[in-house]
């Protein structure tokens, strides 16, 4: 992840992050993971995440998530996690993720979200105010 952190923010890991081997279950990588993009949707894109699956009714689902667990995290560690827009398109947008702990790397992620009607779950471009805010922490890139 290079220098142009779109959304950071620090996560505790907490006794139900982890199984009885004293480390974080790998699913809960994943649950963490979904809390984060909802909170930068909200929180960094000043678009509510709630407003728009609810009333709005414009999905945001993964289609492709690449993982890499490089170091494992115990409970009581703070993860930094941050946020990277790589490339957005017209209906999809795609994200380098990664959560950092103090001897570096835990995971990696390579997550891609396709912009979705919730009444036909067909792909459709992102509303106006998302791909602006989209577009103002957005690498220069070509739309596809």
């Amino acid at each position: 992840m290079n220098d142009a952190i779109v959304f950071e923010r620090e996560e505790l890991v907490r006794f139900g992050h982890c199984d009885p081997a004293g480390i974080v279950f790998y699913p809960r990588y994943f649950e963490m993971l979904n809390a984060l993009v909802e909170d930068w949707f909200t929180q960094g894109l000043d678009v509510d995440y709630a407003q728009l699956l609810g009333p709005r009714r414009i999905g945001m689902p993964t289609v492709h998530l690449a993982t890499d667990f490089k170091r494992i995290s115990r409970m009581g560690d703070r993860l930094t996690q941050r946020i990277r827009i790589v490339k957005l398109g017209r209906t999809s947008l795609t994200l380098d993720i990664a959560f950092d702990g103090p001897d570096g790397r835990r995971v990696a992620f390579e997550q891609v979200l396709v912009c979705t009607s919730l009444d036909t779950h067909q792909p459709q471009p992102f509303p106006d105010d998302l791909r602006a805010a989209l577009e103002r922490l957005a690498p220069a890139s070509p739309q596809q």
